[in-house]
């Protein structure tokens, strides 16, 4: 798999950025992400595969997305059995994520991302559109922090294993309401708290890179970007752990209008019987192949953003793979027609 779709998952995720990122600053939040579903559908539905989609984007923020169960590439077509052997074909599961950090994108801040996963079909646990409490840590703290410890009792384990001062330790939380007495707990343990306005699947790659400063995602986000982050860290070594949260009353920003009971009979339809179930990466990104693609639409702590220039573009992405056991960092210059000049940094 990552043979065949390495670089054309590179390519998916840099299309995506570059329409995203010719939105940057407009203050059109929605706009962005339009843009980046539509480029980034467009160059799936030229690759060699039968592609799912299993984690979709947009319903949270009313926007167009990639619905889930839509099928994307060439041997979806309804002509595929021309042109398609079924002895070659790859059937994968896709979670997409065109533009990680809407807002980041339209008021021209840092951090935002296009990015997918992707793994053999029933390889990527299909989240529902819920919140999920979050939990990622460098590849040394692997196994050894826990999701159902407190953040004190995690943050005294980081600085074991990481062997680092706690006050020399930096975790990442979502700025949100719920989050406040997080925040307080972790301040008077002794670390510092790096506050995020959105884009949580981009703090918790950070984790898995030593140089980053980041050292640990708490708190509570989105469900379906907890099942990319999930693909990218169980790639990287990383730790990373979630739980469904479906109760409104925890999240206080309401979920989809449901209420608690109504959320756990959604999750019971989907197969879901033990909603305070604990997974880990290994069970949110389960297939025996996971390949993560993201590329920079705002410059952030791994990648720089699209830069365009006279004639083109260039931008940084990274493609990590469990199955070779590699993350690469690419850098593309895209020339929409003849340049004038091709920008070198």
């Amino acid at each position: 798999m990552e043979n065949t779709l390495g670089l054309e998952i590179i390519e998916v995720v840099e299309q995506a950025a570059i329409a995203s990122a010719r939105w940057m600053g407009k203050g059109e939040k929605n706009i962005a992400d339009q843009v980046a579903v539509e480029a980034m559908r467009e160059r799936m539905n030229k690759i060699y595969m039968r592609g799912r989609i299993v984690i979709g984007e947009g319903e949270r923020d009313d926007a167009p997305m990639l619905y889930i169960g839509e099928e994307v590439g060439i041997c979806s077509r309804p002509d595929a059995k021309d042109f398609c052997n079924p002895d070659e074909l790859i059937e994968i599961d896709i979670a997409v994520d065109p533009c990680e950090g809407t807002n980041l994108v339209a008021y021209g801040q840092p951090g935002s991302m296009a990015v997918l996963a992707i793994s053999e079909k029933g390889g990527l646990f299909a989240a529902p559109d819920f919140y999920m409490k979050k939990l990622a840590a460098p590849p040394a703290a692997k196994g050894k922090v826990d999701i159902n410890k407190s953040a004190t009792e995690n943050l005294k384990i980081l600085s074991e294993c990481l062997d680092r001062a706690i006050d020399e330790l930096v975790v990442v939380v979502m700025k949100r309401e719920r989050h406040n007495d997080l925040i307080k707990e972790i301040r008077e343990a002794g670390a510092r708290v790096q506050l995020i306005s959105d884009g949580d699947v981009g703090a918790a790659l950070s984790c898995g890179f030593a140089g980053t400063n980041i050292h640990a995602l708490m708190g509570i986000g989105a469900a379906p970007e907890g099942v990319i982050s999930a693909a990218a860290m169980r790639a990287l070594g990383g730790h990373f752990q979630g739980q469904l949260i479906y109760d409104p009353e925890v999240v206080k920003t309401g979920l989809i209008g449901e209420s608690k009971e109504a959320n756990i009979e959604r999750l019971k339809s989907m197969g879901i019987n033990d909603p305070d179930k604990v997974y880990d990466a290994h069970e949110l990104a389960s297939g025996q192949t996971v390949l993560f693609a993201a590329c920079g639409i705002t410059s952030g702590n791994l990648m720089q953003g699209v830069r365009f220039f006279n004639g083109g573009a260039r931008t940084q992405s990274l493609v990590i793979s469990n199955q070779s056991k590699t993350a690469r960092f690419v850098d593309t210059i895209h020339m929409f027609e003849e340049p004038k000049v091709l920008q070198l940094h």
